[in-house]
């Protein structure tokens, strides 16, 4: 599912560098990338997803080499392929929650928005706690409810790669159980792998595969 091979990624004026001589997952893995802050994590998912380049080396994402497409070609292999939980959510305030949830089919005509779409979107919000908010604006919600918001929306797509970037650092210990259960459920139901940076390392016997970030050669000087 995920295939990584001497990539290097540098941002400008030297700051940050990261070099994988090699990393592999396979598929309907549950995968874990964890080390301290500035040692990459957030890198290796934007790389993965093909939101960042590498300078160098082979990054292979459900069969597509991410690396070797153009900006436009990995926007859209994005869309139509992954599931993204972003850090801060990214939710456009303008829409409510059940709009966000279904935003990603407003973006990708292969994406088609049907009643089995809507009802899967509702089935979500059931699921996270967060049903009573769909007629809400994300400036209307918590920092946890605009968090299980972000993760619906990943998931709508019945994506069969998930990249989540701290999914459960915003939620009380109950909440983050649940969440973690509704994301390893749906990987399960859907044969999905699921590539997710956490910093709560009392959560990694729940995940098939541990990735330190920290052991690959680079990080901030």
């Amino acid at each position: 599912m995920i295939e990584l091979r001497d990539v290097r990624f540098e941002y400008p004026l030297g700051e940050f560098s990261l070099l994988v001589p090699e990393l592999r997952i396979a598929p309907g893995t549950k995968a874990a990338a964890i080390g301290p802050s500035g040692s990459g994590k957030t890198t290796l998912l934007n790389l993965v997803s093909g939101i960042e380049r590498p300078a160098g080396g082979e990054i292979e994402t459900a069969t597509v080499r991410v690396d070797r497409l153009s900006t436009s070609a990995r926007r859209s292999f994005r869309i139509t392929h992954l599931g993204f939980v972003f850090q801060d959510f990214l939710l456009l305030d303008y829409l409510d929650v059940l709009q966000n949830i279904l935003y990603p089919y407003r973006l990708h005509r292969d994406l088609v928005l049907n009643q089995e779409v809507r009802d899967r979107a509702r089935s979500l919000a059931s699921d996270l706690g967060i049903e009573r908010l769909l007629q809400r604006r994300p400036d209307e919600l918590s920092q946890g409810e605009r968090q299980r918001v972000a993760i619906a929306r990943a998931l709508v797509t019945a994506p069969k790669l998930v990249l989540a970037d701290e999914p459960t650092g915003n939620l009380d210990p109950a909440t983050k159980h649940q969440v973690l259960e509704l994301l390893f459920e749906q990987c399960d139901a859907l044969s999905m792998t699921l590539l997710m940076v956490t910093h709560d390392h009392g959560l990694l016997d729940r995940f098939d595969q541990t990735i330190d970030v920290s052991k690959f050669e680079g990080g901030t000087p």
